[in-house]
């Protein structure tokens, strides 16, 4: 067993040492990078997530409206990783708030991701107008009591959002994930996490491939250090502090954005990356965000 280990997984197991965790506030580790599966077709997630976890990833991130929880599900299963060595994240899709809808929605997500439990379930968006991510909230401490989820947390919720759940719940959100890139660096969120000791998770943290990797600070970045402009922006990310999903369906990418910690930025170029924000959204606000 130990020599087949080191003859067939010492290139994966040397990837997954550079994936530094972090630490949630309920102590469970949590990778800094990980693979995130938005807008990828439920058969092609088999494969994309299966390309992952052989690249070194041990941090797969869905959610039951990207339809993919079936295909995540089943790599999981097929790839042989011991269940202890990965971080599933999956969310909750805003027509099942509510506190009974809530627990009947987790039932099913785990039933399609073949697991008995989750280490982390995120509340997807605040959806203030419906009001009910407090008593949603309160449906997720029982999974985690229950030790079904490791870890609790919501995805795009504004500082106001986080204050009045940390009032009227009991359990300080684990992790926010909300959308994180150079031309949107979220500041005001940063720091009321920080206060709060709420992980920051970005999601899009490549802005989409709408334009961010062309931005010639960037590319500039990337020609000093010898690396792509995606390394650099993931690079970012990791120095600020940042849990980070990059996407791609593409094995050549997939490598390249694990890739990222055998170099670092220095402080010219963190400046000239800080210097980009533009407070600019390419999705929704949560502050108005309302569809279910």
């Amino acid at each position: 067993m130990g020599v087949r280990l080191l003859t067939h997984n010492a290139k994966e197991r040397h990837l997954v040492s550079k994936v530094p965790p972090i630490i949630l506030n309920n102590g469970v580790e949590m990778p800094q990078l990980g693979f995130g599966v938005w807008q990828v077709p439920d058969d092609e997630a088999e494969r994309a997530v299966a390309t992952a976890l052989e690249a070194g990833y041990r941090s797969i991130d869905t959610a039951a409206i990207y339809g993919n929880e079936e295909g995540t599900g089943k790599a999981i299963a097929a790839s042989g990783v011991p269940r202890e060595e990965l971080f599933v994240t999956t969310k909750l899709w805003n027509a099942d708030q509510g506190h009974d809808a809530t627990l009947r929605a987790f039932d099913q997500s785990l039933d399609k991701l073949g697991l008995d439990y989750v280490d982390l379930y995120l509340i997807h968006w605040p959806l203030p107008s419906k009001d009910l991510y407090v008593d949603t909230y309160k449906a997720f401490e029982k999974i985690y009591a229950d030790g079904r989820a490791k870890a609790i947390g919501v995805s795009n919720f504004l500082p106001e959002h986080l204050d009045r759940l940390t009032a009227e719940t009991s359990i300080i959100p684990a992790v926010n994930q909300i959308e994180l890139h150079p031309h949107l660096q979220q500041h005001a969120s940063r720091e009321r996490h920080a206060e709060l000791g709420i992980a920051t998770e970005a999601w899009s943290p490549l802005g989409q491939g709408k334009g961010l990797l062309e931005v010639p600070a960037i590319v500039a970045i990337a020609q000093k250090h010898g690396r792509t402009p995606a390394q650099v922006v993931l690079r970012w990310h990791v120095q600020l502090g940042n849990v980070v999903i990059p996407k791609s369906v593409t094995p050549s990418r997939i490598a390249e954005n694990i890739d990222v910690f055998g170099f670092e930025l220095d402080t010219e170029d963190l400046g000239a990356i800080s210097a980009l924000n533009e407070d600019r959204r390419l999705g929704p606000n949560p502050a108005e965000f309302d569809v279910a």
